[in-house]
This record gives structure tokens, C-alpha cells and sequence, in this order.
């Protein structure tokens, strides 16, 4: 029997998380689904692990050499499903038990294009929502319009909110699990490939819902991403920088504002949510070097501009080894 599931995994921002997460959707998926796998240049022992996970499960494995933006290695795995639905999942996603039928349940009863689940974040047992579907705000200014997206349940405790939450019709749902219904591709094309690092979701979202597209949030599926202050390796630093590099950020919200009539994304604005991101690893280092030995030599200034100063060194090696960015749709 066919499978009405194609689930299609690709990196988000490391490797690190890699086994973990696809151990979760074989022990924890409830329906039957075909799974497609891109490695983007991993590093040595998550391309072994996941080399021997693929004969395991009977998964297809797709590798490159060089890394890939997340749309890049959406395209790659979207053309290997030929299912009634796709869901995207981050290669940093535990599935909870029972997770995919839900998705699946609410595309078939409403007609959705886009299913997103509950989407917590740090470990699993701790149940703290990162978004539980979102809501699209246009803001007109003196400079023209912007967009400002508000993540539903933000950091609450999911024990908390459960009850009040509710299958309903949305602006938005998040990558990190978005079941897909594969024929919209098929209408719409495929993933902008020049959305580089930041706002793949709301790019995808606002395509949809101007192809007429339903997107709907469905809580009786959760996932939890699991960020880099859990688990992080030195592996990992390559790419992760590359992922949230200012200068990616400036090419992809230039083409985001062209593409939507938007104002420009001003430098504070841009660096109040990218170099966020970069300053959890600086801060992970930091903490490394002062817990090492010379840590008596190492004052706090210092071992934190060492680890900056690596983002100087690394960051452009990361960029040679990557994919140029193409235009897609």
C-alpha cells in the first residue's frame, strides 16, 4: 500500500541533533511514510551514523559535499515525493508520540494546503511552546509597509494552555514541521531559493495564501525543536555561522522586501534578530574557554572577542564550501 506521506528532513543550523531526531520520528510516527534524508555535508560521524541508519530504516539518503540553505535542500528532497503530502521537518526536531496522523487528519477534514502542529522548544520534557500557530500583521509607516509576525503562545508552559487550544485556520506555521499537500507545488513552484537564511516560513506562508491556500494549526500533533543551547558541537560551528551570517541576511531580506512591497529592513532592525542567534555560540565558546585551563588567564572580554574573532575566520571558509544561493521561483 502507498504511502500518503513523504517526510523530507534537511539541516536547519548544525549536525549535532541529527541522530536523536531521526531515532524520535521512527520510534514515535504513527503512520506509514516515506522518508527522504538531505545531508549537507555533515560531518564525518553524523554521514557514518546516518549512512547506517539509511540501510536500517530503508530510507532515501541524499548527500552533497557542499552545505545548503534550507530551501536548497527542501527542492532537492521535494523532487523525490510523489505523495499526496510532504512534510518538511529540521534535522533539530523530536517528534512526539502519535505526532503525524493529526497533521494528516486535519489536511483531509478541512482541505488544508499547510498543517503546522505545536512547535515547543528546548527539551521535550519541558514542554515550552515556541509558536502554536501564527497571525500576519501589516504596519504602514512613513517608509511604507513591514510586516510583523506574532508567534501564538510565545514561551508559555504547554500545560498551561493546552485546553484553550484549538484546531483553527492561521497566517502561519513554521518549518521547523510543516506538512505540506503536494500538489500546490505543482501550481506555485517550488521553494525561493534566494530566501536564504531567515523568513522561509512567512515567504512560503504568503505564497500560499495568495495561491488561495488554507494554512491551519493542529494541536493534537507537538514537536519540539531543539536549539543549540542544548546541544552543540565544534562540528557544528561551520555551518551554524554561515546559516545566520549578516551578510546572507541582508541578500535574503533584500530580495523578502523587493518581492512583497516592503520597506528596507533597517541594520538595527536586521541585527536585534540575527546576531541573537550568532551570540548563543559565542557565549557557549566563552564559557568553554574559561572553564578550560588557562581560564585563570582568560578574563571575560578576552575569551569572548577570541570567540568572535573566530566567526571572522570561519565564516568565509563555511561560504566557499557552500552552494551559491540560486533564484527560484
Amino acid at each position: 500500500m502507498k504511502s500518503l506521506v513523504s517526510l523530507v528532513v534537511v539541516p536547519r543550523e548544525r549536525f549535532s541533533s541529527a541522530r536523536e531526531s531521526l531515532e524520535s520520528i521512527y520510534a514515535n510516527t504513527d503512520l506509514r511514510f516515506e522518508l527522504i534524508y538531505v545531508d549537507a555535508r555533515s560531518p564525518p560521524y553524523v554521514r557514518r551514523y546516518l549512512q547506517v541508519a539509511a540501510v536500517k530504516y530503508g530510507f532515501k539518503l541524499l548527500r552533497t559535499e557542499r552545505y545548503l540553505m534550507q530551501n536548497q535542500a527542501r527542492n532537492i528532497g521535494l523532487a523525490e515525493t510523489d505523495t499526496r503530502y510532504v512534510v518538511f521537518l529540521d534535522n533539530d526536531v523530536i517528534v512526539s508520540p502519535g505526532w503525524l496522523g493529526p497533521l494528516v487528519e486535519c489536511a483531509e477534514q478541512t482541505g488544508a494546503s499547510v498543517v503546522g502542529p505545536i512547535t515547543c522548544i528546548g527539551r521535550p520534557e519541558e514542554e515550552i511552546i515556541h509558536v502554536a500557530g501564527g497571525r500576519l500583521h501589516v504596519l504602514v509607516g512613513a517608509k511604507g509597509k513591514r510586516l510583523d509576525d506574532e508567534m501564538l503562545h510565545l514561551n508559555e508552559r504547554l500545560s498551561d494552555v493546552r485546553g484553550q487550544l484549538e484546531r483553527q485556520q492561521c497566517d502561519l506555521v513554521e518549518f521547523h514541521c510543516m506538512l505540506v499537500r503536494r500538489e500546490l507545488f505543482d501550481r506555485l513552484g517550488p521553494f525561493d531559493e534566494r530566501i536564504i537564511n531567515t523568513k522561509d516560513h512567512i515567504d512560503f506562508c504568503i505564497t500560499v495564501d495568495r495561491g488561495g491556500g488554507a494554512i491551519y494549526f493542529e494541536p493534537r500533533s507537538c514537536i519540539t525543536h531543539v536549539p543549540p543551547w542544548v546541544r552543540f558541537t565544534p562540528s557544528d560551528l561551520p555551518y551554524y555561522l554561515l546559516r545566520w551570517s549578516d551578510e546572507w541576511a541582508r541578500a535574503t531580506l533584500r530580495h523578502f522586501n523587493e518581492k512583497w512591497g516592503l520597506e528596507d529592513e533597517d541594520e538595527e532592525r536586521m541585527a536585534g534578530w540575527i546576531a541573537p542567534h550568532r551570540r548563543v555560540i559565542f557565549e557557549s565558546i566563552e564559557k568553554r574557554f574559561r572553564s578550560a585551563v588557562l581560564r585563570q588567564y582568560l578574563g571575560r572580554p578576552m575569551a569572548l572577542g577570541i570567540a568572535r574573532a573566530l566567526e571572522v575566520l570561519v565564516t568565509p571558509v563555511a561560504r566557499s564550501q557552500a552552494d551559491s544561493p540560486r533564484k527560484g521561483q
